[in-house]
């Protein structure tokens, strides 16, 4: 069956509520048949999912989109899984990487797992029969590989897989690509088909590196009689063409334990002009009437609307009293003219007591992945503490160097720098 890449701009108007919502607001990338999907959704509430393997123990901001999209779907009446790889992160997700992520043991997976249900918990109501979290470990983990090869290989050529992008950019790299990491898509595609089975799933939402796996599950779930939907989101960028959710410190983390909700406010605060009519749209609840009003604001008026941008995004994801004190800390540092762009690392005051070595200080900010590598930053005269080179590396950072509420400004080279907080 031939899936093809939807035309949003052709004349298409949606019956259902969910959909015209989703279209209006800029989530549809592709669906795998865009007027059956309007008809099932206008017909009466339906079960979707999004899946999260458990790679790091938070989600970032390339996984909001679909988290965005699936919590829209719930204001409009229909039910979200929230499904997590407990088996598939086993496995690892080739699409669109150049190497194979590493394998993770299982205790490190269950911690993956507590961190990703924190951040998703506080996006949903999951109360009983409003919505839930799956993983999908609870079957993965029953299958026997001989029954699994018969009952589901049948139904995968290799001359198919090989003609999705995913894998066929890593052959043409001549990057290798291992049996374990090619059957990934096969067992996505057995993942829709559980969920089908077992919770009347029939609508899967992903990103659209995802379109290869989504369309090998819809596929599959016509060869057993159900009909699947596939519906994929935009790949998130910026107005400049670079990929959002990065910084030069790494991945926006959504978990508070990863990155401080002012780190968080300040990343949607930052946000290019051109950027934030969309990210309004994607990102936030707001009516679009209110949406298009920000967004005809010019000049130091934008500046508003980004701080409503950045206050509302971090209410949806940290909580509304997260949001309030970073748009409170925001207004302060903008007053006294210090420089936004930079993040704040916010750290346990109890870290000053021993006392916070150097070395340690730049491995927890994430200017350092290992102690060496602090050293040979220190060595090479590219770190700054305050306003001052920092040359030794025993360098001891205690709580009497501090006056209440003082924050340090570190620096690593010309452009990496970031406020450090001991709360």
């Amino acid at each position: 069956m031939k899936h093809t890449v939807v035309d949003t701009t052709r004349c298409f108007r949606p019956k259902s509520e969910a959909l015209q919502l989703l279209i209006d607001r800029g989530f549809l990338h592709q669906c795998t048949d865009l007027e059956a999907l309007d008809e099932k959704l206008q017909a009466g509430p339906i079960t979707a999912y999004a899946g999260f393997d458990a790679t790091a123990d938070s989600l970032h901001v390339g996984h909001l989109l679909p988290l965005m999209a699936m919590r829209w779907l719930q204001k409009t009446g229909h039910k979200p899984i929230l499904l997590v790889g407990g088996g598939t992160t086993r496995v690892g997700d080739p699409s669109f990487r150049s190497e194979s992520r590493p394998l993770l043991d299982d205790t490190k997976i269950e911690h993956n797992l507590a961190g990703i249900r924190a951040t998703v918990e506080r996006l949903f109501d999951l109360s009983e029969g409003q919505g839930q979290i799956v993983n999908n470990a609870e079957w993965l983990d029953e299958f026997r590989f001989l029954e699994f090869l018969r009952d589901f290989g049948t139904h995968f050529t290799v001359n198919r897989m090989m003609t999705f992008d995913s894998v066929r950019s890593r052959l043409e790299a001549q990057q290798p690509l291992s049996v374990l990491e090619f059957c990934y898509m096969m067992l996505q595609a057995v993942d829709f088909v559980e969920l089908n089975q077992r919770f009347d799933c029939t609508l899967q939402i992903g990103g659209s590196d995802q379109w290869g796996n989504i369309v090998n599950g819809v596929d599959l779930g016509r060869r057993s009689g159900s009909q699947l939907f596939g519906f994929t989101l935009p790949l998130l960028t910026t107005a400049s063409g670079s990929k959002m959710g990065k910084t030069a410190e790494g991945a926006v983390w959504l978990n508070p334990s990863r990155l401080s909700s002012f780190g968080f406010w300040q990343f949607w605060r930052n946000a290019d002009d051109a950027d934030v009519p969309r990210l309004l749209k994607l990102f936030t609840d707001l009516p679009l009437g209110e949406i298009d009003r920000l967004s005809s604001l010019q000049g130091q008026e934008l500046n508003e609307a980004k701080k409503i941008l950045a206050t509302q995004v971090t209410g949806i994801v940290h909580g509304l009293a997260a949001a309030e004190a970073a748009l409170q800390q925001g207004e302060a540092l903008f007053s006294g003219q210090e420089d936004l762009s930079q993040p704040t690392h916010e750290l346990p005051l109890s870290l000053l007591a021993k006392p916070l070595g150097l070395l340690d200080l730049l491995v927890k900010t994430g200017f350092a992945t290992t102690n060496n590598e602090a050293r040979r930053l220190i060595r090479g005269g590219g770190v700054r503490l305050n306003t001052s080179i920092a040359l030794e590396e025993t360098r001891m950072i205690s709580e009497g160097d501090l006056k209440p509420g003082e924050r340090l400004t570190l620096a690593v080279g010309k452009r990496r720098k970031a406020l450090v907080e001991f709360v």
